[in-house]
């Protein structure tokens, strides 16, 4: 049976938040333009020469920064719940960070190669790294302050306090001393700096004490590096488990103990941070682990120093050999007035205080995939009644990681075959089941990309644990990343086999699936399962396959036939309609094929969480192209393409593929159609909520500012998501709701 598209009730929540949301939404269209096409008439082309004089692109670069300061805004509402604001101060942290290591990383190396470049929107890149100092200072001034000013204090109301030194008791520095003694001081190394000493190398995200101390004896000043510990928890709880102090403060308090005998003049702490992108690997390589694990040592070595974070109160003298010695420009420094490194907040996030966050959302299992009493269903059986659609973090324990544990359960599955991007580790459910299927002799495909950005070695370390096991661990494509998500299982039932699907916009990680949106397909489909067949023989041997029968793939044939489809919408007599929810969107040449749609009278709605280089609404230029963005409790990740207009035959399609030149052009990326026109109607009904969000979403305008859509109707997409999931677990066999 196949899944059929729920209906808002009266009586539920979503319907209180959205009392106007119906079934299916037909997406808002501009007035004017709605009733030429009632009319039966195209619109009138608009006059390509208006658009001559306006900049076709935005940023890419600035425009992650603005993605930061949605989130940012997010940490900023003071209708959310304490500890979630602190969540989002967290996260911006850990994206800044993540934007230093390969984006300013990237554009520092053309600078120092002499090989500068002008990006699409016409920004040298000595431009663009003065504009990233601007924002990014801006971002996180406003960060600091939130922090210090408003979130601390209303933490500290609630009964959380983040203490400093003079805030303590005799009491409390009793303990400090015990918990230095017994846990921190073991682990510290003092680094002095002198002839006999040059100036320690200063590790990736690491937090530091520059200390400056004088000898008594010969009244010379000298330089010294502490680090502080990554493997200690950030801040250490006082005595009435309410109150915590940040380490490096700890440690400032007790470095007459590391410096014993000296005089402390003074004591700043900084953080650096280094380029953390991996040079590409020869493809003459003969052994690509070995590759990958010599880079990785190679970059921790040699990882030029991208930004310098200090204290703003850090003396003059101890800032200039701080630069000098790390080889800066002043647009690489940043002072902070408050807490360096706020993506150290996560744990005052997982503090027990329900109260101050929302309120937990379990994810529930949709009817196809419940079983009768204790017992689990069985997918391979509800899959023979048609294709399943699944929709994280609302039903993913009991969907993509069930269909992989009941695979390796199964007697009869003779293999199964998995890509493997990010996942939580040997501990992972994903990564135990294909464990216990290479032990009961399937035969376990794992294809694992050791190039995943920030978790190479952890990938490196649960691949070689599965190889231990007999799984066949493949390590990519030389030249290409794995960033497909997809599985096959092959069964055999009655005389012959059959082989079962998963595609999906997610990584295989139960604990991102708890957090991040996403979905996903389960297939029984023969000629989808050929094709992921076909894929994964391409992936793990010697193939040269560029036709699929179902599935569009990059990078052999995904860019050419997103266009074609933006071309075909162009082309209809009376207009197309594309709807593309992504991540990000900067690839040049999908933008102008966007424009000229737009020209010809396409009605375009873009929904991009992230990086956006399209200009929308420029006369003659990008009249009918929309473009917002959603910011909530979850991130939104997911990438569904839909083609054609309302009651036309329409086209969806899924997967794990952004509109960047690296997914078209240098990954491996996989999106499957959805075909099945009740599967086709549910995803419609995603695109429509998120269309219709008035609390979540933002929209950007020609000029490349964002700004908040003004709530009207009180729509908030996750909170729909939330009842129809619910919705869907509870309906009947057989009633107009069953999923």
């Amino acid at each position: 049976m196949a899944e059929t598209p729920l209906p808002f009730t009266a009586s539920s929540p979503a319907a209180r938040h959205a009392p106007s949301l119906t079934d299916q939404i037909t997406p808002t269209r501009p007035p004017d333009v709605q009733s030429e096409r009632d009319a039966g008439r195209a619109p009138a082309q608009p006059a390509p020469a208006a658009a001559q004089n306006q900049p076709r692109y935005l940023n890419r670069e600035l425009s992650q920064l603005d993605f930061d300061d949605r989130v940012l805004a997010l940490a900023e509402d003071e209708s959310l719940p304490l500890l979630e604001r602190v969540r989002f101060v967290a996260i911006l942290g850990e994206s800044v960070d993540q934007f230093f290591q390969v984006r300013v990383a990237g554009l520092k190396e053309q600078m120092h190669a002499a090989l500068p470049q002008t990006s699409p929107d016409g920004m040298t890149t000595a431009e663009q790294l003065r504009a990233i100092h601007r924002r990014a200072s801006a971002l996180l001034d406003r960060s600091t302050a939130l922090f210090v000013r408003q979130v601390a204090p209303a933490l500290e109301q609630h009964g959380v306090s983040i203490a400093t030194v003079a805030d303590l008791d005799d009491a409390d520095r009793e303990h400090l001393a015990a918990e230095f003694h017994a846990r921190i001081f073991p682990v510290l190394t003092p680094l002095a700096v002198d002839p006999a000493h040059p100036f320690p190398y200063i590790s990736n995200l690491s937090l530091n004490l520059a200390v400056m101390v004088r000898d008594p004896a010969r009244h010379n000043m000298r330089f010294a590096r502490v680090k502080v510990p990554p493997l200690l928890p950030r801040f250490v709880p006082l005595p009435d488990g309410k109150r915590f102090i940040p380490l490096e403060q700890v440690i400032a308090l007790h470095l007459g103990e590391l410096f014993p005998g000296m005089e402390i003049v003074s004591q700043y702490p900084f953080r650096v941070t280094r380029d953390a992108d991996l040079d590409l690997v020869d493809e003459e390589a003969a052994d690509l682990l070995a590759a990958i694990q010599n880079e990785l040592r190679r970059q921790q070595r040699k990882a030029q120093v991208v930004r310098l974070e200090v204290d703003a109160a850090m003396s003059e003298e101890v800032f200039g050999l701080l630069v000098r010695e790390l080889e800066l420009e002043p647009t690489d420094v940043y002072r902070v007035a408050g807490l360096l490194d706020l993506s150290s907040l996560w744990p005052i996030t997982g503090l027990d205080r329900p109260d101050l966050k929302d309120e937990p959302w379990t994810p529930v299992t949709q009817r196809r995939l419940q079983g009768i009493g204790v017992e689990s269903a069985d997918i391979f059986a509800a899959l023979q009644d048609g294709d399943i659609l699944v929709h994280h973090p609302y039903d993913f324990a009991t969907s993509a990681e069930a269909f992989i544990d009941q695979a390796a359960q199964d007697p009869d599955v003779l293999a199964i075959k998995q890509t493997l991007y990010r996942t939580s580790g040997p501990v992972s459910p994903i990564v135990r089941a294909l464990i216990r299927a290479a032990e009961s002799g399937k035969q376990v495909v794992a294809l694992v990309e050791l190039k995943a950005r920030g978790d190479e070695q952890a990938n490196i370390a649960w691949a070689q644990a599965l190889e231990q096991v007999g799984v066949h661990v493949v390590y990519g494509v030389v030249g290409l990343k794995t960033h497909a998500k997809v599985a096959l299982v092959v069964r055999r039932e009655g005389d012959g086999i059959r082989r079962y699907v998963h595609v999906g916009t997610g990584n295989y990680n139960p604990k991102t699936a708890q957090i991040y949106e996403d979905v996903g397909l389960l297939s029984a489909d023969p000629d989808l399962g050929s094709d992921v067949a076909e894929l994964f023989n391409f992936l793990t041997g010697y193939s040269r396959q560029r036709r699929f029968r179902r599935l569009l793939v990059a990078p052999v044939g995904l860019r050419s036939n997103i266009i074609r489809m933006i071309r075909r919408e162009a082309a209809r007599p009376v207009g197309g309609r594309i709807i593309l929810k992504i991540n990000s969107l900067v690839d040049p040449e999908i933008v102008e094929a966007l424009y000229a749609a737009s020209q010809a009278g396409t009605e375009i709605d873009l929904i991009v969480r992230g990086l956006c280089s399209l200009r929308p609404g420029v006369p003659g230029l990008s009249d009918r192209i929309r473009v917002r963005s959603l910011v909530g409790r979850f991130l939104e990740h997911s990438r569904i393409f839909r083609f054609g207009p309302d009651g036309a035959a329409l086209e969806y399609y899924l997967g794990s593929s952004d509109l960047m030149p690296r997914n078209l052009d240098r990954r491996v990326e996989a999106m499957v159609p959805v075909l099945d026109p009740a599967l086709q109607a549910r995803l419609g009904q995603f695109l429509d909520v998120e269309l219709e969000d008035d609390v979540l979403a933002w929209a950007l305008q020609a000029d490349g500012s964002w700004s908040k859509v003004p709530m009207v109707r009180g729509v908030n997409a996750q909170q729909a998501f939330e009842q129809l999931a619910e919705a869907r677990a509870a309906a009947t066999n057989g009633s107009a709701t069953d999923a």
